[in-house]
């Protein structure tokens, strides 16, 4: 099968993201999302720490370390964009005025249900960050993530076995075997990789897959 690269999980979310949305990415993988926005598409990215209006990465050696976003990693700040309290940035989150928030996962359940702050494993660090919030707060949110675990399991599952950040909020999956909705309907297949079934992917994960209208290769 033709696994997709992080980069083209990362481009085949920024199709998604339309024209004038606020979007919050989270740290880690989403942050990558920023790299594949269309210029000529106007998309506001905020960022938890207080800013809205980051751009895509800088380049080597243009780094400026007081422009950072919430995974301390260098950013642009596009023409226009501003930076502001934390305080404002979270009132932001809170208050339902992000479109979309695009967010890492341990787990995600067919129904929507998100763990993605804590494993439970005894010596895990917690990392909780804004992700309640944001899951919460945000119009839909958007999971990128791996479809399996380095042992093989599937992260996506019947219920979440980890403790849970959100429920019933996450309305699309990005992986690199496929991308899926999921919700009171269970879980759709959208897009599956090319050299992989159906039946395969539903052996993979363990879960019932219904498939979308239009089933289409990635």
């Amino acid at each position: 099968m033709n696994r997709m690269t992080r980069d083209q999980m990362a481009a085949r979310v920024a199709r998604d993201i339309p024209e004038g949305a606020y979007v919050n990415l989270g740290i880690g993988l989403p942050t990558k999302v920023a790299n594949y926005l269309p210029q000529e598409r106007e998309i506001f990215l905020q960022s938890e720490n207080g800013l809205l209006g980051m751009g895509p990465a800088p380049a080597a050696g243009e780094e400026d370390w007081e422009l950072i976003n919430a995974g301390k990693q260098a950013v642009t700040l596009l023409t226009g964009g501003c930076f502001f309290h934390h305080a404002d940035s979270f009132a932001m989150m809170r208050g339902g005025h992000l479109d979309i928030c695009v967010l890492g996962a341990f787990q995600v359940a067919v129904n929507g249900d998100l763990a993605n702050w804590h494993t439970g494993e005894p010596g895990a660090i917690p990392a909780v960050g804004g992700a309640m919030d944001l899951a919460i707060g945000a119009k839909k949110t958007f999971v990128m993530m791996d479809l399996l675990t380095k042992q093989g399991e599937s992260k996506l599952v019947d219920a979440c076995t980890y403790p849970l950040t959100g429920l019933a909020c996450v309305s699309r999956v990005y992986t690199d075997l496929g991308v899926f909705d999921v919700g009171p309907q269970g879980a759709q297949v959208l897009e599956i990789v090319e050299g992989l079934t159906l039946d395969e992917l539903r052996r993979l994960t363990g879960v019932k897959l219904e498939m979308a209208v239009q089933l289409q290769a990635a």
